[in-house]
């Protein structure tokens, strides 16, 4: 004893030791135990999901992208479905964009192709594109877009008619210009579309359907005092050259009159009576096209079709008093095809890409009264110069689509062209000025002489509420441009992801994007 403290002895401090030995090696032994059980537990798991997933595979065998289909059908059934129908409301607009999506074909069946678009309703579209994540797990990216009408693959003909080109017929009576676009990828529907089916002559195209509108008009009593006389003409643009399809084929020329108005010198121009005789004309003139083979159809049409119906009054039949042009454009995918790649190719592609860039810059002053009309950045576009000038003018494009997997890309390159001609042109026909229109009448004349935002605090000439209204636009503005400038970023993105090895189709997209952007900006300028 030391003090009044007893020492433990040797032989008691070894025998802690030891239990706390034991202690520690039996909560380490449990942990192992744990962790190989849990080990042996996730590896019995782990089999059974792949033996399920071999058992699906073996039963799905037919079709490869089972996984894929799953997904998209799972997604489908959390959605309601009300798809646009023949009773919907018609809205006017100047410049109209739909979007059709075709059914899977013949061609789709044979390469076990799965449906990757889903139309929730009359304006929305969803694309659901297959991706991996960085664990190779497979997702999906559904992609939505918004237009003035989509069309499911139930709509015949008839259905996209009476929403996109019908509207636009009383234009050509009141003295205007009316055209209608049929653009997309090729085999996507659009020769389907504006021809109708040869081998079912009840499914009509475009074509019929609004030349037989046009004879049913002309002839009612409303326009007998006019004496209206039909025809029509039909050429087509491949490259640089613009050939008569009614003429064997016989190059054309263009030139400005006088007048700056564009003439297409030697083309023919035949007057009709009747439907049938338009039938016929367009026969004869798509047996010209010309067409080349692509990966995506073995005789895709190569050049942008041009169907004009002139309206002339027998009392001054040197004026036009309306036309409505039909233009069946040239597939878009060119740029992604490496199966087909020669030199004529190659230049097909860079011309008709070339022309879809001038097309849209077009579509864009259409919407933007007064601005620059770059019509010369093409045959395409100097042909229809004067269906983009004038007051009462009216356009419509139709984007169609296919919906097999194998078509994603291209699928998502037409509608996002199609997504920029409605943002960049897609303004409403109204009967009363706009908000905006009101402002700039109300402020005009205090901010004549001023051009940055350090004025608007000297004007004592401005009330309270044009004051509120010009933040309230001011505010706006600025959370529009922030939510373009973050969609433009994703877009960047997909681009840079998707398009690495295309550098014709990567520089393409790229130009057209920031052209988008830059435009926006100069938008939100005060």
């Amino acid at each position: 004893m030391i003090e009044g403290k007893r020492i433990p002895s040797s032989r008691g401090a070894k025998s802690v030791m030891e239990n706390m030995s034991k202690f520690k090696e039996s909560n380490t032994l449990k942990k192992l135990s744990k962790l190989e059980k849990d080990r042996m537990e996730r590896r019995r798991r782990n089999a059974e999901v792949k033996a399920e997933k071999e058992e699906i595979s073996r039963l799905n065998q037919d079709t490869p992208h089972w996984e894929l289909l799953a997904m998209i059908t799972q997604y489908r059934n959390t959605i309601t479905l009300s798809p646009l129908s023949y009773n919907d409301f018609i809205e006017d607009h100047l410049i109209t964009v739909a979007v059709r999506k075709r059914p899977l074909n013949k061609f789709d069946l044979v390469k076990k192709e799965i449906d990757i678009i889903t139309i929730p309703n009359k304006n929305q579209l969803i694309v659901h594109e297959p991706k991996y994540k960085v664990d190779l797990t497979k997702y999906l990216d559904n992609h939505v877009f918004t237009f003035d009408y989509t069309f499911n693959e139930t709509c015949s003909n008839q259905i996209v008619y009476k929403y996109t080109a019908q509207p636009l017929i009383q234009t050509i009576f009141e003295g205007g210009y009316a055209t209608c676009f049929a653009y997309g990828q090729t085999g996507s529907g659009k020769t389907y579309l504006m021809s109708g089916c040869p081998k079912n002559l009840k499914e009509k195209g475009i074509y019929a359907l609004t030349a037989s509108d046009i004879f049913k008009e002309a002839n009612s009593e409303k326009y007998d005092d006019l004496k209206l006389e039909i025809s029509c003409s039909f050429f087509e643009i491949y490259v640089k050259k613009v050939s008569d399809l009614l003429n064997g084929k016989q190059t054309l020329k263009l030139l400005e009159d006088g007048k700056q108005q564009v003439q297409v010198v030697g083309l023919t121009e035949r007057t009709v009576s009747s439907v049938d005789e338009v039938l016929h004309l367009i026969k004869i003139g798509n047996e010209e096209r010309a067409s080349g083979q692509t990966s995506a159809n073995v005789n895709s049409s190569r050049s942008h079709a041009v169907f004009q119906i002139c309206l002339r009054s027998k009392l001054n039949p040197k004026k036009i008093h309306g036309k409505f042009s039909l233009i069946d454009l040239a597939g878009n995918e060119r740029g992604a095809d490496t199966f087909f790649s020669s030199k004529t190719t190659k230049m097909e592609g860079s011309e008709i890409n070339q022309s879809l860039l001038n097309l849209k810059e077009c579509i864009r002053a259409l919407g933007r009264k007064g601005a620059h009309l770059p019509f010369r950045g093409s045959k395409l576009t100097q042909v229809l110069r004067d269906s983009f000038i004038g007051a009462n003018n009216k356009t419509c494009m139709i984007a169609m689509v296919s919906p097999g997997v194998s078509s994603c890309e291209n699928t998502l390159n037409t509608l996002r062209y199609a997504d920029r001609v409605k943002e960049l042109g897609g303004s409403e026909v109204q009967g009363s000025k706009s908000l905006d229109h009101d402002l700039h009448m109300e402020t005009n004349s205090a901010v004549r002489s001023s051009h940055s935002l350090n004025a608007y605090s000297s004007m004592k000439s401005f009330d309270k509420q044009s004051k509120d209204r010009l933040e309230d636009k001011i505010i706006n503005a600025h959370k529009d441009i922030v939510k373009k400038l973050q969609k433009s970023a994703k877009e960047a993105e997909d681009l840079l992801n998707s398009s690495k090895n295309d550098v014709e189709k990567y520089s393409l997209n790229w130009n057209m994007l920031i052209d988008d952007v830059v435009t926006s900006l100069n938008k939100a300028k005060m």
